[in-house]
C-alpha cells in the first residue's frame, strides 16, 4: 500500500483541555495557522464558515464499531463510518466552524470540537452548494432535555443567525415536538405556522420542511400571535404562546407558563 503523508498547517488553541467534557456543539476557540502557510489564508475573511479538518491525536484507532453513549446510552452500536466518533481508524475530524475573525495567521472560529493543541491539516470554505436542505439521516437523539435543546439552538442559529425573543420561541415549540415524537425531519410531519417572520424562518429551519416535494410548511403572519400547529400520521399538537412574554423571562417559563398546549 502506498504511504501517505500529511503535514499539519497549524494548531488549536483553545481553554478546551479535556475531550471528556467539551460541548457537543463545540467552543469558541483560535486556529494558529504556521507562518509558512500564510499565504494559503489570502481572502480567507470573505467566508462565514469554514469546514475544518483537523487530527483527533487523542483518539483511538482500534474501534470499528461503538454507540454514541454520551448522547444517549441506549441507541444501538453503528460502524464508525456510520457516525461522527472521534475513534475511527484514521482519526480525522471534519467540523464546520463560524469564522468570527482573522488577524494575520489566526482564525478565531465558533463551534469547534477540538481541543488545545490539536493539529490541524486542512481548511476548506463553506459553500453554498454543501447544503442538503431535507437529508435523511438516522434518529440519533440526547436523552438529556438540555442537551437535545443545546443542539436545537445551534441549528438555529446557523439557519437564522441571531439570538432573539422568537428563536427561543421556536426552539422551545421544536423541543416540546421532538419529545413526542421524535425526529423534526420527517417527511410525515408538517408545521404551520402563524406569527412573526422569525418564528417562521427558525422552525423551517429546525424542521427543514419545504413547501413541495413533499408540502410540509405553510406560514400566515401575524402581529397578534404566535402559533405554531404541528401533524404526524392523523396526530396533531398546536402550541400557542401565552400574551406576550418578557424576552427576558422566557428561558426561566416552564413549557406550560409559556404555552398553551393541545393535541388531537
Amino acid at each position: 500500500m502506498n504511504s501517505i503523508e500529511l503535514r499539519p498547517i497549524g494548531t488549536v488553541r483553545s481553554g478546551e483541555n479535556s475531550t471528556a467534557g467539551m460541548s457537543l456543539q463545540g467552543s469558541r476557540a483560535m486556529i494558529e495557522i504556521f507562518p509558512d502557510y500564510a499565504a494559503a489564508l489570502e481572502r480567507i475573511g470573505e467566508n462565514s464558515h469554514l469546514w475544518i479538518l483537523s487530527w483527533f491525536h487523542e483518539a483511538r484507532r482500534d474501534v470499528l464499531a461503538t454507540s454514541p453513549k454520551r448522547v444517549n446510552p441506549d441507541l444501538p452500536e453503528y460502524g464508525v463510518f456510520a457516525l461522527r466518533c472521534p475513534s475511527r481508524p484514521n482519526p480525522i475530524a471534519l467540523t464546520l466552524v463560524r469564522l468570527d475573525g482573522v488577524e494575520e495567521t489566526r482564525l478565531f472560529v465558533s463551534g469547534l470540537d477540538a481541543v488545545n493543541g490539536t493539529p490541524i491539516l486542512d481548511i476548506k470554505p463553506y459553500y453554498e452548494h454543501d447544503i442538503v436542505f431535507s437529508p435523511r439521516t438516522p434518529e440519533i437523539l440526547p436523552t438529556a432535555r438540555q442537551m437535545r435543546k443545546n443542539a436545537l439552538v445551534k441549528e438555529a442559529l446557523t439557519h437564522h443567525w441571531e439570538i432573539c425573543a422568537d428563536l427561543r420561541i421556536a426552539v422551545r415549540m421544536a423541543l416540546i415536538v421532538q419529545e413526542r415524537w421524535g425526529k423534526l425531519n420527517d417527511d410525515e410531519l408538517c408545521v404551520e405556522v402563524t406569527g412573526s417572520a422569525c418564528l417562521a424562518d427558525v422552525l423551517q429551519g429546525l424542521t427543514r420542511a419545504r413547501l413541495a416535494n413533499p408540502p410540509r410548511f405553510r406560514f400566515q403572519p401575524s402581529g397578534e400571535v404566535l402559533r405554531s400547529s404541528w401533524s404526524r400520521k392523523g396526530r396533531r399538537i398546536f402550541l400557542t404562546v401565552r400574551g406576550k412574554p418578557d424576552p427576558d423571562l422566557i428561558e426561566s417559563l416552564s413549557d406550560d407558563e409559556l404555552f398553551m398546549m393541545e393535541t388531537s
